[in-house]
């Protein structure tokens, strides 16, 4: 690998999160999509076509043997994440995985230990920390204009957005959760980022599932299902209070169906000399979001609304990780950050089936 010859890239899932990576390599200016996998044969050769990609592979371990790979990102069901990015890890080939980096943060330090034995680079897409209004309100935060966060809360809810009753979404063994692990993990990742990475001592969480096993909620054209469906074996809500080891509080809300005038994500932070909101997805904010920074000036109560840089997505997450495999560090980008919302994950997940407050705690990495 040279910074004048370009990355050689592969993606591994045909699915949206997939097409987002294809996407994200087509734009990258150091690398070239040249192989993508799946098992569905006329989706594959659609999307070569579409994305100027050559080589199509039905098996990961052909992919891996034959199509000479620098970089492959991974998005498949989130239990073929570890088998998928060790085999490729220990193929030298470095790895993007969609979220989250594994079922359980056990599984995911064999990934993280992978990637360290093999010296390669295991990074994590969370695409939705590259949104305009992030990146605005954690350049505040670094300002100082908050001064001392000492309380926040994050959140995704949905009216009804069960993705694929039935399908992996709603199985445990291949989900490891329902929307605390899906897209919960977003806006955890998302909080810890703008908290400037604080430790998590504690979780004390609990889950419900009051829509799914009815076979109510599904994403918007669902039908439904009997009622007392058999495929449904995850939560539809989460919420999870976390104490952090600087002394501050973190509070997540996770849903995929609930009684809410309409779906958002939100962060709520409060500050000693400032508290922030940013919002997306509600039909006042837009995609876009909106930020809004409360605090005084001159003793009289104000707010202040920063300009919003663009969003990044998944190609600012692609550019990022070509970045960084050429960058030839690989301080800090073995998925250990990743490891730490697993950790936070399987905490919540522990809490809330033995009612009571847990310890978090990080498996060792062999």
């Amino acid at each position: 690998m040279s910074a004048t010859t370009p990355l050689r890239a592969g993606v591994i899932g045909l699915g949206w999160a997939g097409q987002q990576h294809m996407q994200g390599y087509l734009e990258a200016a150091n690398a070239e999509l040249v192989a993508i996998c799946g098992q569905e044969g006329d989706v594959a050769a659609r999307l070569a076509g579409q994305f100027g990609v050559e080589q199509t592979y039905r098996e990961v371990s052909d992919l891996l043997r034959d199509a000479q790979l620098d970089v492959v990102s991974i998005a498949t069901p989130t239990s073929l994440h570890a088998p998928m990015a060790i085999a490729a890890l220990d193929a030298g080939v470095h790895v993007l995985s969609e979220k989250p980096i594994a079922e359980n943060a056990a599984t995911a330090a064999m990934m993280v230990a992978a990637a360290r034995r093999n010296d390669r680079v295991l990074e994590v897409s969370y695409n939705h920390r590259r949104r305009g209004v992030v990146t605005a309100l954690k350049q505040a935060i670094d300002d100082g204009m908050l001064g001392k966060i000492y309380y926040a809360k994050a959140g995704w809810v949905r009216r009804q957005g069960i993705p694929g009753l039935g399908t992996w979404f709603t199985r445990k063994d291949s989900a490891g959760g329902g929307p605390f692990m899906d897209i919960g993990v977003h806006m955890v990742d998302m909080a810890l980022h703008l908290l400037g990475e604080p430790g998590v001592s504690a979780v004390s969480a609990n889950t419900y599932a009051e829509f799914g096993p009815r076979g109510l909620g599904g994403s918007t054209g669902y039908r439904g299902t009997s009622a007392g469906t058999t495929d449904y074996e995850v939560e539809d809500l989460a919420t999870a209070f976390c104490r952090l080891d600087d002394g501050g509080t973190l509070v997540v809300e996770a849903s995929w169906a609930q009684w809410v005038p309409h779906d958002l994500c939100f962060v709520d932070l409060y500050g000693s000399e400032a508290g922030a909101h940013l919002q997306w997805g509600s039909p006042t904010s837009g995609d876009g979001g909106e930020l809004v920074i409360m605090t005084d000036v001159q003793g009289r109560p104000a707010e202040i609304r920063p300009q919003i840089p663009a969003n990044g997505g998944h190609s600012a997450c692609v550019a990022e990780f070509c970045d960084l495999v050429l960058s030839g560090d690989r301080q800090g980008v073995d998925g250990s950050l990743s490891l730490t919302r697993a950790g936070l994950i399987d905490a919540a997940y522990a809490s809330a089936a033995q009612q009571r407050e847990v310890l978090t705690t990080q498996p060792e990495i062999g």
